[in-house]
């Protein structure tokens, strides 16, 4: 098998595949800076004029959250623990149902721009400031891992400077997003979805080819305990199973696609409804497609690796720079794909971090400078929005830091949108779903789930998980050829013991909770912020004279918001709710619908509704 130094190393092929896609993806971002005459108001700049279609926004949705975190973390996944990850994809149907049925109606039917903005129109002011740092804080700290997840491929791969890399995604990153705005975001994530599927692609065909066809990798699969989907113990203290999968993945990741700003927003920038919601089912094709690819390259990976896993004979240093090492080990003898995979790894990551600066940008303007300097014109609005997008792709480069310091990517980057994400879809569900909840419930709501969150999510980073909650599946180096290599390297001949690693666990003190509260399921961190937000937001709500308020029917999901239920309910229910989505959109920005202000009776009417809405406090109609 491969030694150190006999893998292969980057040409000059590889070099200039990489650098084509970073030239694109800049190209990009250039040509629709001035496309249709540029971005000039904030509008087309944080939502591409609210004109975008299915398809494309679909494919950025897919690029968005499978980043760089999917593309090395789960095969490594795969490899070392298994095909259970492969669940999510039951998981990914069930939230992508979940958001475009629950959350999307109200958001788009409101024609906002940030998604706190409907906390304010729902309770006020304090809430929606609240939501709003909680999101600038968790996104911030994602961002900062999945920028730092590539430049391990290209430490490991090219033998770039780590930091170096770091520091040219973050520039790419916020180079396109500062020029050109929303439609930049959504069309470089056309194409760098294509680059992820590519990459992924030449992996699993060469390893195909090499290992004598797919029988044999799920022989050695089968054999070595990795096609091991359907665990159903119930045990929250275990890591994956099939219930904490389902149960934690669904509250984990639709606190992504149904509440996260970088999501809704582009959902909600589709130029009709049925569009948005098009979006998210075609998006649940690309990431049934995206997940397949990295279980498969897991798969492979064992398959080639069962009898000498390079992470235990020391020749690469992280789970996470096992795919890199299998991508130069294999596909050395074809100059470009390399190349190709490891911009497959940073292609993800600039579809990521290019929406979330976008998300943050847009956040800022909307929650915490428009509300605020009111006298600023669209066209201040939008020079102040490319402003934000610069100063936050700098805070995210800086933020990359603290990644090397959180351990396994995957579980790090899922922990995060649990414990911030878990209590803010609590939040939106409070408002959205509960008419009797008051603005006090949901603040208490929400600060206590995040609290209780957190105090889990940091207990689990302090003290891990004794090993035996989650230990890997059995790994060799029977099979290494040790003969060459330098006398430098330290082996290891051996996988340590489960008695090895308890004894090393237990050797430090640990509190109580550390054996069971804090060894919980990271998946669960979501799942604990949610249910204790919606909880403790009720019992606060009804204490508290929650009953008694009357809130504007918009603000709430209602049976007219499932279209395919309509036909149960009389014509003039669908009509009504048409009229006021198309007027919601109508009355929200004046430059592009000059109808607004107009004798039109009905706009009129909006109007005076819309300025209801902003003179509401604590849910109550004026």
């Amino acid at each position: 098998m491969a030694v150190p130094g006999d893998i292969g190393s980057f040409t000059a092929w590889d070099y200039v595949v990489f650098a084509l896609m970073l030239l694109i993806s800049a190209v990009i971002g250039i040509y629709y800076a001035f496309a249709g005459g540029g971005q000039k108001t904030s509008k087309d700049f944080l939502m591409g004029g609210r004109s975008m279609t299915a398809v494309p926004v679909a494919l950025s949705l897919t690029a968005s959250f499978m980043s760089a975190v999917t593309v090395l973390g789960t095969p490594a996944e795969v490899y070392r623990f298994g095909a259970m990850f492969t669940i999510f994809a039951i998981t990914y149907a069930i939230v992508v149902v979940l958001s475009s049925e629950i959350f999307l109606p109200v958001f788009y039917r409101l024609g906002i721009t940030s998604t706190y903005e409907y906390l304010e129109l729902r309770f006020n002011k304090f809430v929606r400031l609240i939501g709003t740092i909680l999101f600038i804080i968790q996104t911030i700290l994602y961002t900062g891992i999945v920028i730092y997840a590539p430049a391990l491929a290209l430490n490991q791969v090219t033998k770039f400077h780590l930091w170096g890399a770091v520091v040219a995604t973050g520039v790419v990153c916020t180079f396109y997003c500062t020029m050109g705005g929303l439609k930049a975001v959504v069309w470089t994530d056309v194409f760098q979805v294509g680059i992820m599927v590519a990459g992924f692609t030449s992996v699993i065909i060469r390893a195909v080819v090499v290992q004598g066809g797919i029988e044999p990798i799920l022989n050695d699969s089968y054999y070595g305990g990795r096609l091991n989907f359907w665990d159903f113990n119930p045990n929250p203290l275990q890591r994956h199973s099939f219930w904490t999968i389902i149960i934690g993945g669904t509250f984990t990741w639709t606190g992504i696609y149904g509440v996260n700003q970088s999501q809704v927003q582009r959902y909600i920038a589709c130029k009709t409804r049925f569009h948005a919601k098009m979006s998210l089912y075609v998006n649940l094709v690309g990431l049934w497609a995206i997940l397949s690819c990295a279980v498969l390259s897991g798969l492979a990976m064992y398959s080639i690796y069962k009898d000498c896993d390079p992470w235990t004979a020391k020749f690469v240093s992280a789970p996470d720079q096992l795919m890199p090492y299998l991508s130069l080990d294999i596909l050395r003898d074809y100059p470009g794909l390399p190349g190709l995979f490891v911009a497959c790894a940073y292609s993800g990551t600039l579809s990521t971090v290019s929406s979330s600066i976008n998300a943050l940008a847009a956040v800022t303007v909307e929650d915490l400078v428009k509300p605020y300097f009111k006298d600023l014109n669209e066209t201040k609005l939008s020079w102040i929005s490319k402003g934000a997008s610069f100063f936050y792709g700098a805070v995210c480069i800086g933020m990359a830091g603290l990644a090397s310091l959180m351990g396994g990517l995957l579980q790090a980057a899922l922990s995060i949108f649990g414990m911030v994400g878990g209590p803010l879809l609590g939040l939106f569900s409070l408002g959205i779903l509960f008419p009797f909840v008051n603005s006090l419930g949901a603040i208490v709501g929400l600060l206590v789930g995040f609290t209780v969150s957190l105090w889990v999510g940091i207990g689990a980073q302090i003290y891990p998980p004794l090993p035996i909650r989650s230990l890997p599946k059995p790994l060799s180096i029977e099979g290494c050829n040790f003969s060459t290599i330098d006398t430098n390297w330290t082996l290891t001949t051996a996988l340590p013991t489960v008695t090895d690693m308890l004894l090393e666990a237990q050797a430090g003190e640990r509190p109580a909770l550390a054996d069971n509260w804090y060894s919980m399921s990271y998946l669960y961190f979501s799942t604990i912020g949610t249910v204790l937000a919606i909880i403790v937001g009720v019992i606060v709500s009804l204490l508290s004279g929650g009953l008694k308020q009357n809130v504007n029917r918009d603000y709430l999901l209602t049976c007219q918001d499932f279209d395919y239920l309509q036909a149960l309910f009389p014509s003039s229910w669908g009509k009504e709710s048409e009229k006021v989505e198309v007027l919601n959109w109508k009355t929200r920005d004046s430059d592009t619908y000059p109808e607004k202000g107009t004798d039109n009776p009905a706009f009129n009417d909006m109007e005076m509704h819309n300025t209801e809405k902003n003179e509401k406090v604590n849910g109550v109609n004026p």
